[in-house]
């Protein structure tokens, strides 16, 4: 267990290394990267890097042992929605009182916190970010060199960002903070100001291939190259993606899109829709339907541009060519806002049955307009 274990960005997981090396790790750190690209991941490396009880080192530079306290402490948090259901189940066996109080927050290690969004808006929230300065200015690492906090997610409340700027402004000598994000311009321009970005580049899809085979032999070649486009260059992606459930969710996105495109029928919208109102699954399901059809919408923009070779879904080049007939990229850019617009919905906790439609509704307009 080490850095050698890390696939990808050499050249980023080095220049972290270095700064280890010569005790200058930053006081704030931005991972910026795709979802599935090991933020994460490497985020509770550095962490065990720079607490390791027994140290090593790999071509030259710092690594940790991976057996030691604390590095097994650090590790437990490595399976973070695991972690994060735990939490959860553990507010709702609290008293409604104490229960609108209690921010999720996960802790295997005493010096190492992670900050995952709060559901079920799924944002950082302001009681997570006043932990976080509690433990900055009022708890000094008790096991470990250096006390860590690390934010999975760049998706803040405007009073929980704000809030985060002191401990930026002033950072305690002994903490690191880190803040994991797949679009760094989503955080406050005086938060990214204030802190060291480092980018995690894409796999190219060949690699990933090359990967899947080995680590995924019950893989199809065809699924192998539609899995490895899929994942955008993630390697966590590209390992842990579920084809069953994307096929299902692309196959009611590519109904929303044939009806509004071909035969605007509202009735098959509604019908496709209907599914994802309820249900204790129903937000997931309604995410993976989002990014389906997300995915489906950058293809067709490809396809107009005249770029099919760069499509993710390979299997449906044909399907993808009729769908662009007479597409315009206005419509294909209507189709984005209407997108984003359910994300934002689901994030202020909006009923998902009126987000779907108004954007079905959306969509169909468009469509008749074509």
């Amino acid at each position: 267990m080490g850095f050698q274990d890390f696939l990808g960005n050499p050249a980023t997981v080095t220049r972290l290394r270095e700064s280890i090396a010569v005790e200058r790790f930053p006081h704030s750190l931005i991972l910026a990267g795709p979802k599935g690209a090991g933020k994460y991941t490497l985020a509770l490396m550095l962490a065990r890097a720079v607490n390791c009880l027994h140290p090593t080192q790999s071509d030259g530079l710092p690594d940790f042992c991976g057996e030691c306290r604390n590095c097994a402490r650090i590790g437990d948090a490595a399976n973070l929605e695991e972690r994060v259901a735990e939490a959860v189940a553990a507010r709702e066996d609290l008293r409604d009182v104490d229960k609108r109080e209690t921010r999720i927050l996960i802790q295997t290690h005493p010096d190492v916190l992670i900050v995952p969004p709060d559901p079920p808006q799924l944002m950082i929230k302001l009681g997570q970010v006043r932990q976080v300065i509690h433990v900055a200015y009022y708890r000094p690492p008790a096991e470990s060199k250096r006390s860590f906090s690390i934010f999975t997610s760049s998706a803040f409340m405007k009073e929980a960002a704000n809030s985060l700027l002191k401990v930026l402004e002033e950072p305690p000598e002994h903490t690191s903070l880190i803040l994991l994000t797949e679009n760094p311009q989503e955080l406050l321009p005086t938060i990214r100001s204030r802190a060291v970005v480092h980018r995690l580049g894409a796999l190219p899809s060949t690699e990933l291939e090359t990967l899947l085979a080995k680590r995924r032999p019950e893989l199809s070649a065809k699924d192998r190259a539609l899995a490895a486009r899929l994942a955008e260059g993630a390697v966590g992606r590209a390992l842990t993606l579920d084809l069953g459930v994307y096929m299902a969710s692309r196959q009611d996105a590519l109904v929303v899109l044939r009806t509004a495109l071909r035969e605007p029928d509202y009735s098959q919208l509604f019908h496709a829709t209907e599914s994802y109102r309820a249900g204790a699954d129903g937000q997931e399901k309604t995410a993976n339907l989002l990014r389906a059809l997300s995915s489906l919408v950058e293809d067709l923009l490809l396809v107009v541009a005249g770029t099919p070779g760069l499509v993710r879904n390979v299997d449906m080049g044909a399907e993808l060519e009729r769908l662009a007939q007479g597409l315009t990229v206005d419509w294909i850019d209507g189709a984005a806002r209407a997108l984003v617009q359910v994300e934002q919905g689901m994030r202020r906790n909006l009923l998902r049955s009126l987000s779907l439609d108004a954007m079905a509704v959306s969509l169909g307009e468009q469509g008749q307009r074509l």
